[in-house]
C-alpha cells in the first residue's frame, strides 16, 4: 500500500472508529468519509472497515472457502476503480463484501453503475442475495 493510501486508511479508520463510538451507522460513516475522500462507495466502505486489501482479500477467501484465485488484491483495487478503470465486480463478490464491510450490496455501487447491471443482478443485489 502506498504511503499516501495507508495514511488514508489510518485516518479512516481513526474517524470511523470515533463515528462509531457517537452511534454513527457503517452506512452514515461511508457517506461522511466520502466528504473527504473522492472513492467510489466500495473503496469507502474498506476505509469505513478500516480495513487493507491484504486483510480483504483474506477474509473474503475465507468467507467463500477459497483459495488465492478467487480474489487478489490487483483485482479488488480493479473492482473498487470501476467505472472509471478496471473491473465491474460479479453480484457474488458484491454479496461477500458487503458482509466484510457490514453492509448491503446495493451500497456499494453507485445508483448509475447499479443501472448497468441486468435487471435479475440488480434485484438480487437490491434484495442482499
Amino acid at each position: 500500500m502506498s504511503g499516501t493510501g495507508y495514511q488514508t486508511l489510518l485516518d479512516c479508520r481513526r474517524r470511523s472508529r470515533y463515528l462509531r463510538q457517537h452511534g454513527f451507522t457503517t452506512d452514515q460513516i461511508a457517506v461522511i468519509l466520502g466528504l473527504d475522500h473522492p472513492a467510489t462507495p466500495l473503496h469507502l466502505y474498506r476505509y469505513t472497515a478500516g480495513l487493507t486489501a491484504a486483510q480483504v482479500v483474506e477474509t473474503f477467501h475465507r468467507l467463500a472457502g477459497t483459495t488465492g484465485a478467487g480474489l487478489r488484491e490487483a483485482r479488488l483495487y480493479d473492482y473498487e476503480n470501476w467505472p472509471q478503470a478496471g473491473r465491474r465486480p460479479s453480484v457474488f463478490t458484491l454479496r461477500l463484501l458487503a458482509r466484510i464491510y457490514a453492509t448491503q450490496p446495493v451500497k456499494l455501487l453507485t445508483a448509475e453503475v447499479l443501472a448497468g447491471y441486468p435487471a435479475r443482478d440488480r434485484r438480487a443485489l437490491r434484495d442482499g442475495g
